[in-house]
């Protein structure tokens, strides 16, 4: 059993770093690795009532790795720290299996009750892009990405993605929850999506803005068809009851496609 969760360990990143070349060089030169190794030591003392001797293991560790884990925080299998600098998890953290948190993130707590949730739970196969900040109590779903420097302080649903400050939720195209992996082949290899970054993600603003600029061009489409119509009306009139006015709009000036473009269409 144990043995079996250090291969499984080595491997995971072995399966999404492609710069790890040989199981002996995640061994020797990963500080995530290492700092996953310290950390069960750690949590179990501080689970069986040797509270000083956990925090030790854990200050021990930060020092080595650059990795803060608070003793208490909970990690499942699989879980990878890539680079690791700078990450601080707290004491009721919870990081489910399949894991991917890179540098600088910061899973926090909002709280300052003892004896309460205050650290974020992350579900299976949750990747937290560089710099990311998670605050407070809450779960993060199944296969939700959290993009860089976003700071998160509200649930992000399975699969969903969260990107901003304060962080916005992209809802998963086919509302399932997602795994870390794009969709591929039963025969072929799983790829995974580093630091978050998948096809066809987009900000929920930018495509707010985008329905916003293309509502507003076929309204002008419309009311040039109306006056173009109006006046085709009109020229049956005697010319003293013409009801088109001199400046009515007849043909479009609204560039939806340069706005678009702006915005990175």
């Amino acid at each position: 059993m144990f043995a079996t969760r250090l291969r499984s360990d080595i491997q995971c990143i072995l399966d999404r770093d492609p710069a790890a070349r040989s199981t002996w060089e995640v061994i020797t030169c990963y500080p995530g690795l290492h700092a996953i190794w310290l950390h069960r030591p750690a949590h179990w003392c501080w689970t069986r009532g040797f509270k000083w001797l956990g925090r030790f293991i854990s200050h021990c560790a930060r020092w080595l790795t650059g990795i803060e884990i608070h003793p208490g925080a909970k990690i499942g299998e699989r879980v990878f720290f890539d680079h690791g600098m700078g990450i601080v998890i707290g004491e009721t953290a919870e990081v489910g299996n399949g894991c991917t948190i890179y540098h600088g993130v910061t899973l926090g707590g909002t709280s300052l009750y003892k004896g309460v949730k205050r650290h974020p739970t992350l579900g299976e196969n949750v990747v937290v892009s560089a710099g990311a900040k998670v605050l407070g109590g809450f779960e993060v779903g199944d296969g939700a990405k959290i993009g860089s420097n976003a700071v998160v302080i509200k649930p992000v649903p399975a699969g969903a993605t969260a990107v901003g400050i304060p962080a916005r939720i992209i809802p998963s195209r086919d509302g399932h929850s997602a795994d870390v992996t794009e969709p591929h082949k039963p025969d072929e290899p799983a790829t995974f999506s580093a630091y978050g970054v998948t096809p066809q993600q987009d900000d929920p603003l930018t495509q707010a803005m985008r329905g916003l600029i293309d509502s507003a061009g076929a309204q002008e489409h419309q009311i040039a068809l109306l006056w173009q119509a109006i006046e085709k009306l009109s020229q049956s009139l005697p010319q003293s009851a013409s009801c088109v006015p001199s400046d009515a709009a007849r043909s479009e000036h609204f560039e939806a496609d340069k706005l678009n473009e702006i915005i990175g269409k």
